[in-house]
């Protein structure tokens, strides 16, 4: 992989020569929001921490989620401000690598963290009595260990494949790197490629969503049990996660729509918009859901004031 990461190689990417009249709107817009999610899922952070009856599995979870969004919003959005403002538009292949490896982490750690936290809510629903025993909190904290590790170990494997491919173009359309945009710049054989990505989609991808949908489909089924009441309440608890998941899904999907389908057909700039969703608009969204729906983390951030006040 070092021998690879050292080739004197630099890409282009081409997106930015595309949406040169619209530099300083990326700028602004991109100026205000990195901020905002920043401070966002920051405020989030303290209120758990400092909180102590926040000190509870999930909330727990939707700490190390806030913490998994400040690495996701920062993966790519001071790199495009840069980019714009020194009208250099091009990257080094190492860089290029560091990029990937922050942007797919940051996806592999927000998925695991979700179907971590929907196992949570269909144990704490589904098994009430028994939720104390079996989500101690040793199982917590190497809940949130592996939710970071295992994506971080993925990614590395993913990475020195990719690293020794040898590439015949130069030319990126997006405004950062991802993995299948070299992939497809690769002048040699990529099965072994193929299928340890096949490999890691069904491990780090189906599997988490069919953990997902089994946990709400029995959450599901004891709420049909319960009074209209209760339905209520209960589904209340799992909207904030529903939304964030939903949420997640919306930025996959049109990450997946960019890299694997032809989309000449739809304005540069929407492609560009899009293709900024799941690493902008998720780690924005999802602090305003938990900050909004969770009621204890709405009391936390307002003893948090008085006690700064």
């Amino acid at each position: 992989m070092l021998q690879s990461a050292t080739r004197n190689i630099s890409f282009t990417l081409d997106a930015y020569n595309r949406i040169q009249d619209l530099k300083y709107v990326f700028v602004v817009v991109l100026g205000l929001l990195y901020p905002i999610i920043i401070i966002a899922n920051g405020l989030i952070i303290c209120i758990v921490c400092l909180e102590r009856k926040l000190h509870k599995p999930m909330y727990l979870f939707i700490c190390n989620l806030a913490c998994i969004n400040v690495y996701g919003g920062t993966a790519v959005s001071p790199f495009i401000i840069a980019t714009f403002l020194t009208e250099h538009y091009h990257i080094t292949w190492f860089s290029c690598l560091v990029q990937i490896y922050f942007i797919y982490t940051y996806g592999g750690c927000d998925i695991t963290n979700l179907t971590v936290m929907a196992y949570d809510r269909y144990i704490s629903i589904c098994y009430p009595l028994k939720y104390d025993k079996i989500v101690t909190p040793t199982k917590v904290i190497l809940g949130i260990v592996l939710t970071w590790l295992m994506p971080f170990f993925r990614v590395s494997i993913t990475l020195s494949l990719t690293a020794n491919f040898d590439i015949c173009g130069v030319i990126i359309e997006k405004v950062y790197c991802d993995d299948y945009s070299i992939v497809k710049l690769a002048c040699t054989d990529i099965l072994y490629y193929n299928i340890y990505s096949s490999t890691m989609i069904a491990f780090g991808v189906v599997l988490p969503f069919f953990i997902i949908i089994y946990s709400y489909v029995k959450i599901t089924l004891i709420c049909l049990k319960l009074s209209k009441r209760g339905r209520v309440k209960l589904f209340s608890t799992c909207v904030p996660h529903l939304i964030a998941l939903f949420n997640f899904i919306i930025g996959i999907s049109f990450e997946l729509l960019q890299s694997r389908f032809d989309m000449r057909h739809v304005p540069y700039i929407i492609r560009v918009i899009l293709s900024l969703y799941f690493l902008i608009f998720t780690p924005l969204i999802n602090p305003i859901i938990y900050g909004l729906r969770t009621h204890a983390i709405k009391e936390g951030n307002t003893c948090l004031g008085d006690n700064i006040a």
